[in-house]
């Protein structure tokens, strides 16, 4: 068989398999085209699923519930949502099943994560990304979801949100946000809070520039620690421009400087067009670690190098007010101003 031949065979071979798979096929190829979930409304239903850790405490899926309520919205509660294997809410099987059965819900407009921890990377292979992508909707977490965020967006083009869980606690900042990105549909600016102190200066949430200038690019990115145990998976999106986001909590910071290594060596900071670092909440050096290096040390070191337009502090991470933040959408940001605007509505 010559050459030519072989090549046509190959390439219709490759088109019957894309037209089979459809959005599964996107992983291993060039991003999907953006697909955007509907914006909520008065009225709409939330189904509420525990893809990762086990909730010990029952109220407070009532609390999560009732939040939900509290702003008009109905809820619908995931069959396994309480549910408990070790650590885990339930078995593999069954909390990729809560998730599958609320995208193919057609009465069911959004689903919101009880809580993050641990567990989400398990049930990447479990997942029904073609019915998924048949059924857009708003789904946000944050923490371990982000490896729902990133295999759904890698493989569906879905814009998802890394944003408040069910058990969190939400602030006026974090529920202006939701409704400014979910409920009207607004190309917003995300700026951190500028509050003077007594002294007139602010002293809290303040931003750090690493590389001054401005970027646009698609948003991906969320927990350091989960998105650095994804390398090497199938489930990875296109990070060619795109605008890393990244926060983390608990860890120390010789594991940071480990992590931002592995996404260097991985190829992953190379290819990106711009970078955000948020809250590193509860990071230290960890007892007896006298001489380590500081985070501010540490992100400079991995990212200065890139040249490209890079700020930390944004308000992302486990905080009590946070950033809804669209991943998967493209948005522009300015590292000197510290801000996050998207260059259109997430919803439709």
């Amino acid at each position: 068989m010559n050459q030519t031949r072989r090549t046509f065979l190959q390439s219709a071979l490759l088109a019957t398999l894309a037209a089979r798979l459809g959005p599964t096929l996107a992983a291993a190829g060039a991003p999907p085209a953006i697909l955007k979930p509907r914006r909520l409304t008065a009225g709409a239903t939330v189904g509420l699923v525990s893809p990762a850790s086990a909730t010990w405490v029952t109220e407070e899926l009532t609390i999560a519930q009732e939040t939900l309520a509290a702003l008009g919205l109905k809820v619908k509660t995931g069959a396994h949502a309480l549910d408990r294997h070790g650590y885990l809410a339930g078995t593999d099987a069954a909390r990729a099943a809560d998730l599958n059965t609320m995208f193919a819900d057609d009465s069911v407009d959004a689903i919101l994560c009880i809580r993050g921890g641990w567990g989400s990377n398990r049930i990447l292979p479990l997942l029904d990304y073609k019915s998924i992508a048949a059924h857009p909707k708003i789904f946000m977490g944050y923490s371990d979801i982000t490896g729902l965020h990133t295999a759904i967006h890698a493989r569906t083009g879905l814009v998802t949100f890394h944003g408040p869980v069910g058990v969190s606690t939400w602030t006026d900042f974090s529920l202006e946000a939701m409704r400014r990105v979910l409920f009207k549909g607004e190309a917003i600016t995300m700026e951190n809070p500028r509050k003077a102190g007594e002294a007139g200066v602010v002293t809290r949430d303040r931003i750090q520039t690493i590389t001054p200038g401005t970027a646009r690019g698609r948003l991906l990115g969320g927990n350091l620690t989960v998105l650095t145990a994804m390398l090497g998976s199938d489930y990875l999106p296109d990070w060619n421009g795109a605008i890393l986001f990244l926060e983390d909590t608990n860890e120390n910071i010789y594991r940071i400087d480990r992590m931002l290594t592995q996404l260097k060596l991985a190829g992953v900071l190379d290819r990106i067009g711009g970078f955000v670092f948020g809250k590193c909440t509860k990071c230290t050096a960890g007892d007896n670690n006298y001489g380590s290096l500081t985070l501010e040390e540490v992100l400079a070191e991995h990212v200065r190098p890139l040249k490209i337009p890079a700020w930390q502090g944004a308000m992302i991470g486990h905080i009590d007010s946070q950033f809804t933040v669209p991943v998967g959408l493209r948005a522009e940001i300015d590292a000197q101003r510290g801000s996050i605007t998207l260059l259109e509505p997430a919803v439709r």
